[in-house]
């Protein structure tokens, strides 16, 4: 049996807009999900205002969800190893 050979490893290329690439800044998070994606609200809350406004809006698999938050448990470890425990409370906004 001969052995097939292996195509080449391809690197993906990613490209970036200019305003894309500037982002945008968001103090709070919703969270929504069905049996089928996960949709993640990013929203800016400006001090004493009533209403806020989603600046991105992510929908996304289940599985891109669970690897997604890994991405994010290992840079938050990382980040809190090399900066210091980072404190939450409760009364501080943020994901829901």
């Amino acid at each position: 049996m001969a052995d097939t050979p292996k195509p080449p490893d391809m690197q993906l290329q990613i490209q970036i807009d200019e305003d894309v690439a500037n982002g945008q800044y968001a103090n709070m998070a919703l969270v929504n999900h069905t049996d089928t994606e996960f949709t993640l609200d990013f929203i800016y809350v400006q001090p004493q205002q009533l209403r806020a406004k989603v600046r991105s809006r992510i929908i996304t698999s289940p599985k891109h969800m669970k690897r997604l938050m890994m991405a994010m448990q290992d840079n938050l470890q990382r980040y809190e190893a090399k900066f210091g425990p980072i404190t939450v409370r409760e009364d501080d906004g943020g994901v829901h």
